[in-house]
């Protein structure tokens, strides 16, 4: 079973390098935000193996709930943003919620009390760890839910602008791969939640790819229109 997060792990780890790499080369924010994202899920990752083989304690739940299930949804929806919007202030606007969500989520788990026994389990429940009505169960409906209504918002307006300039289908498609990854790791939670780890792995890997695929469609210049071609020949 420990097979399944370790592929996890790698996978996240080789597209978060890679997505590093060219946001060294380029600059552009949205890259580093992305690269972030998929550095988290590899933590995660790396996290969710550690409890397999070794048993779960306090930090290494800690770490897999607010990388993997509160995290890394906001800083994947900000590096939508500063993607579709483009400027300055949106980008500020975007460090300081995502400093903001980040201190809040230290802050909570540091407080919270982890129960041991469900810690026993091979991949304990978040209900059962943290308590079904405390801050920190609470924490991915608090920070996660809304980044990922964000998400859909984001590609949805993608969509309504790409209507009659076909020079912005990369970045629609794009920006529909990454809700759609983000989805199927939310929906993982399915599994996690019944204790089958290879299940949720699986979709963990499906969901990162899927993201991955997204970011590098979502990155592609957009295509010169049709009438500044005729216009240029």
């Amino acid at each position: 079973m420990w097979i399944a997060p370790l592929v996890a792990a790698a996978v996240a780890f080789l597209f978060a390098g890679m997505l590093g790499r060219r946001y060294v080369e380029r600059r552009r924010p949205f890259e580093l935000l992305w690269a972030i994202a998929l550095a988290m899920y590899g933590v995660a990752s790396l996290a969710l193996l550690s409890g397999v083989l070794g048993g779960w304690s306090r930090t290494t739940f800690g770490i897999y709930w607010a990388l993997g299930a509160v995290l890394n949804v906001p800083f994947l929806a900000a590096g939508e943003v500063v993607l579709l919007v483009r400027r300055p202030i949106a980008t500020w606007a975007v460090a300081l919620a995502l400093v903001f969500c980040t201190a809040l989520t230290i802050a909570v788990l540091q407080r919270a009390a982890f129960d041991p026994r469900a810690l026993a389990e091979q991949l304990p429940s978040g209900r059962e760890v943290l308590g079904q009505h405390t801050p920190a169960y609470r924490l991915p409906r608090l920070i996660a839910t809304p980044s990922y209504l964000v998400l859909i918002a984001g590609t949805l307006w993608s969509a309504a602008r790409m209507r009659g300039r076909p020079e912005l289908r990369d970045r629609f498609v794009g920006t529909l791969l990454v809700a759609l990854g983000a989805t199927v790791v939310a929906a993982g939670a399915a599994f996690s939640a019944r204790g089958m780890l290879l299940g949720f792995a699986a979709t963990l890997v499906a969901g990162i790819g899927a993201m991955f695929w997204g970011f590098l469609r979502a990155a592609r210049p957009a295509a010169p229109r049709p009438a500044a071609v005729a216009t240029a020949g």
